[in-house]
């Protein structure tokens, strides 16, 4: 990892959520060569997913009108769903990322979307199943997430759209139209 990188993002985001960022890199990496898909792609989006998760609510809210960014009414009841977003324009303007997909990758990493790419897919379910992550279910989750990616990925979000209903939270429009997608998708194959 590029030392200059390396330091900004401990200085944005602090040295546990940077060590997260590699443990999530690191698990792309591994479903990168499992799915054999582009792995700098992979390295650079997966370093970068949280690079917008580094401030208070007024601060993401300031930042993300700075950048133009829309923010939805689940946006504004779930600050913690900006940085996805945020982080794509972070991506783009300081550290120079110039890639539709891998921005778009950080920009979905939390919700997930319709038709997803490979790249998006292996962001969302490397953040999901990291090392250090530890819930019911999670095992499950990744050992299914190097056999059927899409699966594991439908798991993940059906288990975020419970446990956000269970502590009565708004769930994004785009979890669930990824989750549709994904069910269409999976009843079009048997």
């Amino acid at each position: 990892m590029d030392k200059q990188l390396k330091e900004s993002l401990i200085e944005d985001i602090g040295e546990k959520r940077y060590n997260h960022s590699l443990r999530v890199m690191e698990t792309a990496i591994d479903l990168g060569q499992k799915y054999c898909t582009d792995i700098d792609k992979i390295k650079i989006a997966a370093i970068l997913h949280d690079c917008g998760k580094f401030m208070d609510r007024e601060n993401l809210l300031k930042m993300a009108y700075d950048f133009g960014i829309i923010v939805d009414t689940c946006m504004e009841h779930n600050p913690e769903l900006i940085h996805g977003p945020l982080g794509s324009k972070i991506a783009e303007k300081k550290y120079k990322i110039k890639d539709r997909e891998i921005l778009e990758s950080i920009c979905y990493h939390t919700t997930g979307r319709e038709n997803m790419t490979i790249l998006d897919k292996i962001v969302y379910i490397a953040d999901y199943i990291e090392p250090c992550r530890n819930f019911p279910g999670v095992e499950e989750i990744r050992n299914l997430a190097f056999k059927d990616l899409d699966k594991s990925i439908l798991l993940a979000m059906e288990k975020t759209i419970i446990f956000l209903i269970g502590e009565n939270k708004i769930i994004h429009p785009d979890t669930v139209k990824a989750r549709n997608f994904l069910v269409i998708k999976s009843n079009e194959l048997r």
